[in-house]
């Protein structure tokens, strides 16, 4: 079979992609360019959502062919050596237009984003109707859609899109490099808690991500309460990140020495972090997946989430963790009490998230690139 030849065009530089877009670039099926609207995350830049600067501290433009385009005419050179054009959303003008320019040079698209029927609701009435509407002028120039789990799949099923244009490419990070740094970080844990100011006898619950009102810290803050209350041995919770809900939690915190605000840390700091946690929480609202959870799965830590993260159907059930109703504080404190309450049953629960997340990763993925492109393209070389 001749390389398929994809252009992949996405907004930006994103940690996540960068490891899967090099795994895809090694292989000899796939010839791949990306080209980004902007390079300016990069380097350096300011993130809204952590609400500071931000400069990630692993490759994110090594390893694969990209180069930044800011207009059609740059697409349309790029598309005229290309087989397949993939796109990361419609949410660009560029990538509105691309759609029209690929029609024009007959380029089947694959279209991958991150909606759900619960993250993006089209809404009700007038306006509903108009958002269906446009959504049908989008996906009507798609080739296939490349699902990053149930949810996603469903929202597009829900659009009217039939089977035969869904393929699978799971929503995955670098489980092995996630796995590996965390069996590094398991050699000294009982160190690091202690230079964390967490005595190693005692649990650990962890929020690592934008401290914004939409994932819930301070629900996550209020459960844990719940649940300290009248345990002399209660466990520690500990922040990771950095936004608009930071300043409220230290007030609300204060100085309790059980709860631990670590500010922003880096990719290559995370995994131990998830490694000293026993229960990492994701109590988000309207959240498209939450990779979040992939992370501290492949590290080995049981996840609660609530059930609007578009994963928690694909990922977490009750041999690795718990889901629980978004906003709901009394059940998220139950389900903290019932898993930080049998600490052996907490190393089997996250034994089984380590497991169930490695068959959700890169080789999934690029399996399910290739179903999409040989069906949308079965012979490529030829547009």
């Amino acid at each position: 079979m001749p390389t398929h030849r994809v252009c992949y065009l996405v907004s930006h530089p994103i940690q996540y992609q960068a490891p899967l877009l090099r795994r895809i670039a090694e292989d000899p099926d796939i010839e791949l360019m990306v080209l980004f609207e902007t390079l300016a995350t990069a380097s350096a830049y300011r993130d809204d959502g952590f609400g500071r600067d931000v400069a990630w501290d692993v490759p994110l433009t090594e390893g694969y062919r990209h180069r930044e385009v800011s207009d059609t005419d740059g697409l349309r050179q790029q598309l005229t050596e290309s087989d397949v054009l993939w796109l990361h959303g419609w949410d660009s003008k560029l990538k509105r237009r691309s759609l029209f320019l690929a029609q024009e040079l007959r380029v089947p698209v694959l279209m991958r984003g991150e909606n759900t029927m619960v993250a993006m609701p089209d809404g009700a009435g007038l306006r509903g109707m108009v958002k269906r509407h446009y959504l049908k002028s989008i996906f009507k120039h798609c080739a296939g859609f490349l699902c990053i789990g149930t949810e996603n799949r469903r929202y597009f099923e829900a659009h009217g899109i039939d089977d035969a244009r869904l393929f699978s490419m799971p929503y995955a990070v670098d489980n092995v490099f996630f796995a590996n740094c965390a069996a590094e970080a398991a050699e000294r844990r009982e160190d690091f808690r202690r230079e964390l100011g967490l005595s190693p006898d005692r649990a650990v619950v962890l929020f690592a991500g934008k401290l914004q009102a939409r994932k819930h810290p301070q629900t996550l803050l209020k459960a844990w309460r719940k649940l300290v209350e009248g345990n002399s041995a209660s466990p520690y919770l500990v922040y990771v990140g950095d936004g608009e809900e930071r300043e409220g939690l230290e007030a609300e915190a204060g100085d309790d020495e059980r709860i631990k605000m670590l500010g922003f840390r880096n990719q290559t700091e995370l995994p131990a972090l998830y490694d000293m946690a026993d229960v990492f929480v994701l109590a988000s609202e309207r959240e498209p997946w939450g990779l979040a959870v992939n992370e501290a799965m492949a590290c080995g830590t049981a996840v609660v989430v609530s059930d609007q993260c578009g994963c928690a159907v694909d990922l977490v059930s009750d041999d690795c963790g718990a889901v629980v109703a978004s906003g709901d504080v009394d059940a998220l404190a139950s389900a903290l009490r019932q898993l930080t309450s049998d600490v052996d049953n907490l190393k089997v629960l996250g034994c089984a998230a380590h497991q169930r997340i490695s068959a959700w990763g890169f080789d999934e993925d690029i399996a399910g690139m290739k179903a999409a492109l040989n069906a949308v393209c079965p012979v490529p070389g030829t547009t």
